[in-house]
């Protein structure tokens, strides 16, 4: 009788199931919440050596952090001060970010790296901001300090890709108007063919500030730096610069830069304008015309780094009458040279743009040296000098793989249907 009784149980209950499941169709799978979000940066467990460290004499600097990071655009994003002729590599892996320094330390010397908004966690991409690193080669740390802010002029607005440079030698056009571009002539000024001693971004209010200065004199230039070369190369970028040299102290006062862009051709003056003004433009245009031999370029890297699904692409201002490509030097990191035999340079109808077609690996290093011979437009203008292009290839973690694998799918059962 119990045994009968269980298994009448036992069958009532299994079609109630099956009653309930065929009367609600498919069941809803809800994922868990999985708790609230996290919104917390990484936070820096300890650093070797340690920040403000004094007689520094290593050429590695190791951070671990306490949990997963994702370091983010860090090539672009890391300022190093004073500027190094050659950039750190910087690894990551799991918690750990190490920098090796390449270039040559100079004695007592305070050195700051800013990283920028590059380092952030895995999961959630929060930010760690204000991160800067501080060290000293000699027994002091530098505490000179300078701040100020950068506005276009034109419109008054904020151009938050805009950076700012200190540059030590005094060929600064005080005294001229703010938007003669020309008086760097053919290249020959500071800001046109040496590097800053030091640079700092601005932020989105348009600020800026410089710490840990070494004492001393400065000539104040911003511009937006494009190619991340951190020169002056054309006309048309926004550039601004302070009337007089500024002396570093603990407590310099600030200042407020003006940008401009020299229009890319100077209108007619018009009848209204005096006799006496008239031919004081016509003389300056042609002097700027004479003044600008430079064969003008530009490439597709940004701040220094390529994307390997890209071509890279040398573009010029007026098509090329002569290219030479055999002229140029193609080289890995170490400036030894590829192969010719694994790329080509492909040109466009026009003669404005050449392609380099190469099969691109990843987190490396590149130089392209353009001698000044190599190219020719039609009308003459050619480099003033040798150049050189250099970039690192992106990472692999600056790219990602999707696979998707579904199982039991019904394709009759309408909740169970996927819209992409």
């Amino acid at each position: 009788m119990k045994l009968r009784n269980a298994l009448l149980f036992f069958t009532l209950f299994t079609l109630l199931l099956i009653g309930a499941i065929g009367h609600s169709g498919c069941a809803n799978i809800v994922p868990p919440t999985g708790g609230p979000r996290d919104t917390i940066p990484p936070r820096l467990i300890f650093v070797t050596p340690g920040d403000t460290t004094k007689h520094f004499t290593g050429n590695k600097i190791v951070f671990n952090f306490d949990e997963y990071i994702d370091p983010k655009d860090i090539r672009t994003e890391l300022i190093v001060s004073p500027v190094p002729k050659v950039d750190p590599i910087v690894d990551s892996k799991l918690k750990v970010l190490t920098v090796k320094i390449k270039d040559t330390l100079e004695e007592n010397t305070t050195y700051t790296l800013d990283f920028g908004r590059s380092v952030r966690d895995y999961n959630e991409g929060n930010v760690l901001k204000n991160f800067r690193y501080v060290f000293s080669t000699g027994n002091h740390i530098d505490e000179g300090s300078f701040g100020g802010t950068v506005v276009v002029a034109q419109t008054g607005k904020v151009d938050s890709t805009l950076t700012v440079l200190l540059h030590r030698k005094f060929d600064s056009p005080a005294g001229l108007k703010k938007n003669d571009s020309a008086v760097f002539k053919d290249g020959d000024s500071a800001i046109a063919k040496d590097r800053p001693r030091y640079v700092t971004r601005i932020d989105t209010n348009g600020r800026f500030q410089f710490r840990n200065l070494q004492p001393g004199k400065y000539t104040v230039y911003a511009m937006k730096d494009e190619g991340g070369q951190h020169k002056y190369l054309s006309k048309s970028q926004l550039f601004a610069y302070a009337d007089s040299p500024i002396v570093i102290s603990e407590n310099t006062p600030s200042i407020a830069l003006y940008a401009y862009a020299e229009a890319a051709d100077s209108k007619p003056a018009s009848k209204a304008s005096s006799t006496t003004a008239a031919p004081a433009a016509s003389r300056k245009t042609a002097r700027d015309r004479e003044k600008d031999r430079r064969l003008q370029f530009q490439t597709n890297v940004a701040n220094s780094v390529f994307d390997v699904l890209d071509t890279f692409k040398l573009s010029f201002a007026t098509g090329l009458k002569t290219f030479d490509s055999t002229q140029l030097r193609f080289t890995d990191e170490n400036f030894k040279d590829i192969d010719p035999r694994r790329y080509r340079y492909v040109r466009d109808t026009s003669n404005k743009i050449f392609a380099l077609h190469y099969a691109w690996p990843t987190d490396t290093k590149f130089y392209l040296i353009l001698p000044r011979t190599f190219g020719l437009d039609s009308a003459g203008r050619k480099l003033l000098k040798d150049d050189t292009i250099t970039f690192r290839t992106k990472k692999d973690i600056d790219y990602g793989e999707i696979r998707i694998r579904i199982v039991n799918l019904d394709p009759y059962c309408r909740c169970c249907r996927v819209t992409m």
